[in-house]
């Protein structure tokens, strides 16, 4: 039957039958909805439970709450939270940063009063989810969040301690500390080696070299540790003290609130705030986890940018190998964004529930959530299987997990508690010079309490804040002649009587120059910079202004000499040809008398412009280098309204009648957009990198000329002037190692080959550099591509003809009827030069992996290949899948 022809059979015209199932002119019925279950969302469930499991009954110990309350938590938080949640992929259950406000709860109140709390702040939650408020919560500091989750990590993990060797936690970090020699010297070897055990597969298994170890990992590093520590110790017979699974029938349920009112209000607020916060910030994170799925389509795994994956997934507790099938994610429907405020309703009623029924608080679990990510899924449903997952594990599975050893419960907690301690979070606060607040909450969380820890890190903060808008560090010297005023901080009312002094330091009619690094500046100091410039220029005096933030700028610089270089602000990515400051259309005009005369940049209209340019006196520059704006540039002169034909006549006088002077005088007969000559671009574009753009990056220069150069990626890309690889990458400094040719070739190695050069660069890239992925990027209008396909058969054999040999493969590869074409997501090749310019992308990854070093990197997985296609008109990247297809590079957040 051809495949046109509709299989469904014609309608009969029986009478008996109706012709319609519905009244006219009302819309048909909305067929009904089947229910689907992607098998991708099938894996990504057994993935999950196989973590949440033991990490449930671990935490349900630490908290000191009924071992079944952590698989009703765990289940209700699949179920519930999965349902009626706002992320489609975050998967809620008892969380390890729930863990200290639970124990104390516990021990202060009682464990049916804590559910009564749980309830309460479920309520509070569904209160401030229709209030809308929930991003509101975004808007605490990092620093505070990530220092609540160290202090909580510190304290699950000394508390544990005392269980990993044998004993019994005291109330407190402080008893615990204290209490642990005494620990040590009791001496529980049966307990130490069963937690031993744990750790040591904790930390091992994620780390199994070779192909066998990449199928290994695929089952949770947790699941395999309390399982390779319970069947020690049954089998040795070991005896310590295990899991105690009471009937369901004994299950103690929420009761009535008891306690000081003041006190229950303070835990409900806490239990509020701490589940809130680590829910919507999972959410944004899993959120980002998504987007770099999506943006790594050939099974990559996605990071942070740190070599760790994105939520905490280089934990050995099984959130990166739980990444159970390296599902390809281009062909898996697209994942809506978070809705917090469906978030944050959806965990309040999933502990309305969990409280209800006698369970533990329940929040987003960054470990589970990466694992679900990770391991494929595609909608909600996988997190609602593995709520049902664990529902039937609570049932059937008891005599099995009644054999797990409570040390081995507390050695993965343990271990949960110390990654909490995050280094790469420490060193983010620390770069933001943010460590101060960090250290407060951390210390206030682990020695007074979450809430008071939280308390003291916000007000911590807020005095951060205060005192850095206060504070400006002003200073003046003089370098040879040149009076320097540098600023450094917000410049405010506060610091004005400062920079006065500091100013009026600088005599009459020596040339300053004011620096200004800060991203604020009030009114009170921005009349204040500007009388004094006034003040100074009118006494024959010269005033630059500039610092790391060109932005900042106060007015166009005064040029004292017209053979001095002018000041160019235009951005980095400006093309030579479209800088408003170009050296053609820049002319010296002197305005004044001949004692106190000085010169003037005059900025000549422009049809284009690459950046946002004001030249008014007194209104100050913006710039920004990666989003040009095209602008009209209005012509700024200084000359007086009464200037007589005699003035002009002298200034006329002062411009030679040719181009010799560096091109630097107007010359009338010259059309403003022809091109200034080679050399002066180049030196022109130097000089303005010193001046602009050295002063921001000179730092991490500084870094990677002590360290040495540690490139990611090896980017090998065509050699035409229109594929800037920075730009279009958006790295910096030390991030790409680039080889650039005709074509972006990858000879095949071989002694006939007749060029080494790339062959060495990937070498070194690989061996040496130990670079962790190479792309090969092609693009649109490739001359190379073109003289491939126009080359005539016995044409001489000059250097290029030499070297296009090389993509011979390329052409035979796109004439081959038996390979399917590559191709564009959405749309057919252009033409014929655009099919080769895809093509060679997929034939030059194959000669890249006939490369020995290449090879052995692939086959020991610490490699991997990309191919790129960027088009030059629509200035679009397009990455290649597993497909052929290049597909469009989505938009990612990027985290502040």
């Amino acid at each position: 039957m051809s495949a046109c022809v509709p299989t469904r059979a014609t309608q009969p015209t029986d009478s008996a039958t109706p012709e319609r199932l519905h009244q006219p002119h009302s819309p048909p019925p909305a067929p009904r909805r089947r229910f689907h279950l992607a098998g991708a969302d099938v894996s990504a469930s057994i993935a999950v439970f196989l973590i949440a499991l033991p990490l449930s009954l671990g935490i349900a110990l630490a908290t000191g709450a009924p071992l079944q309350a952590g698989l009703v938590a765990a289940a209700v938080g699949g179920l519930v939270a999965g349902r009626f949640g706002g992320s489609a992929l975050q998967v809620s259950g008892p969380a390890a940063g729930l863990t200290v406000v639970t124990a104390d709860l516990i021990h202060r109140y009682g464990w049916r009063t804590t559910c009564a709390i749980t309830v309460l702040a479920g309520l509070a939650q569904l209160g401030l989810g229709c209030l809308r408020v929930a991003r509101t919560a975004l808007a605490v500091s990092p620093a505070i969040v990530h220092g609540m989750l160290a202090g909580i990590g510190v304290t699950i993990a000394v508390a544990q301690l005392h269980i990993v060797l044998g004993g019994t936690p005291q109330s407190s970090v402080l008893a615990n500390l204290l209490a642990l020699p005494a620990q040590v010297a009791a001496g529980r070897p049966a307990a130490l080696v069963v937690s031993a055990l744990t750790l040591t597969l904790l930390l091992l298994w994620p780390r199994l070299p070779g192909r066998t170890g990449r199928l290994l990992r695929k089952v949770p590093a947790a699941l395999v540790a309390v399982s390779g520590a319970t069947a020690v110790a049954s089998l040795t017979g070991l005896t310590l003290p295990r899991v105690e699974l009471p009937s369901w029938s004994s299950h103690a349920l929420a009761g009535l609130p008891e306690g000081p009112a003041l006190g229950l209000v303070a835990a409900v607020l806490t239990i509020t705030l701490v589940c809130s916060v680590q829910s919507l910030l999972g959410a944004v994170a899993v959120d980002k986890l998504v987007a770099a799925r999506a943006a790594c389509p050939d099974g990559a795994e996605p990071t942070d940018g740190t070599g760790s994956a994105a939520i905490g997934s280089a934990s050995p507790t099984g959130s990166t190998t739980a990444a159970a099938s390296p599902a390809t994610v281009p062909s898996a429907p697209r994942v809506a964004r978070s809705d917090l405020d469906r978030e944050l309703l959806g965990q309040g009623a999933a502990n309305i529930v969990s409280g209800a029924l006698g369970g533990l608080p329940i929040a987003g679990v960054a470990v589970r959530s990466s694992a679900n990510v990770r391991a494929g899924a595609v909608s909600r449903n996988s997190t609602m299987l593995h709520g049902v997952l664990v529902v039937v594990a609570a049932l059937l599975m008891v005599p099995i997990l009644e054999l797990i050893p409570l040390a081995s419960l507390a050695a993965l907690v343990m271990a949960v508690g110390i990654q909490m301690v995050s280094l790469h979070h420490i060193r983010t606060v620390t770069r933001h010079r943010e460590v101060l607040v960090y250290a407060v909450t951390t210390l206030g969380v682990v020695f007074l309490g979450v809430l008071q820890g939280v308390a003291l890190g916000i007000a911590v903060a807020v005095a951060t804040a205060l005192h850095r808008l206060a504070h400006t560090r002003i200073t003046h010297d003089e370098k040879e002649g040149v009076h320097h005023v540098r600023v450094r901080g917000q410049l405010t009312f506060l610091a004005v009587p400062r920079l006065s002094r500091a100013l009026h330091l600088v005599p009459h009619g020596a040339p300053a120059v004011v620096e200004l690094d800060g991203s604020f500046m009030d009114h009170a100091a921005y009349e204040t910079l500007q009388d004094w410039q006034k003040t100074h220029t009118a006494h024959g005096g010269t005033v630059a202004f500039g610092g790391r933030r060109p932005g900042l700028r106060i007015a166009e610089p005064v040029i004292p000499h017209a053979d001095e270089d002018a000041d160019c602000r235009c951005g980095p990515w400006t093309p030579w040809r479209n800088h408003q400051c170009d050296l053609t259309s820049l002319a010296p005009v002197t305005t004044g008398d001949a004692d106190s005369r000085r010169t003037d940049t005059v900025i000549a209209t422009s049809t284009s412009t690459s950046t946002s340019t004001s030249t008014e006196p007194g209104t100050g520059t913006g710039t920004h280098a990666l989003t040009p704006t095209p602008t009209r540039t209005r012509t700024r002169t200084t000359a007086t309204e009464n200037t007589t034909p005699e003035s002009a006549d002298a200034k006329s006088a002062d411009v030679p009648p040719d181009d010799t002077d560096d091109g630097r005088n107007r010359d009338t007969d010259r059309k403003e957009t022809d091109p200034p000559p080679t050399a002066h671009q180049l030196v022109r574009g130097i000089s303005a990198f010193q001046r602009n753009t050295a002063p921001l990056v000179r730092d991490e220069l500084e870094r990677l000329a002590r360290e040495g150069q540690r490139p990611s990626q090896l980017f090998l890309t065509c050699a035409d002037s229109r594929l800037v690889t920075s730009m279009i990458t958006s790295s910096g400094p030390g991030d790409l190692f680039v080889v650039r040719n005709v074509g972006n070739l990858v000879p095949l190695p071989g002694e006939d080959s007749g060029d080494d050069s790339v062959a060495a660069a990937i070498e070194y890239a690989v061996d040496v550099l130990e670079v962790r992925s190479i792309t090969v990027c092609g693009h649109s209008g490739c001359g190379a591509m073109q003289a491939l396909l126009n080359a005539e058969p016995g044409e001489a054999h000059t250097p290029l003809k030499r070297w296009l040999r090389h993509g011979l493969p390329s052409l035979e590869r796109m004439a081959d009827d038996g390979r399917p074409w590559a191709r564009l997501a959405g749309r057919a090749a252009a033409d014929a030069v655009e099919q080769l310019c895809l093509t060679n992308v997929v034939q030059q990854l194959d000669h890249l992996r006939a490369h020995a070093s290449v090879d052995r990197a692939l086959r020991a997985g610490a490699l991997e290949l990309h191919g790129m296609y960027f088009h030059v008109g629509e200035a679009q990247a397009y990455l290649l899948t597993e497909g052929k297809v290049f597909d469009h590079v989505r938009p990612v957040d990027v985290p502040a």
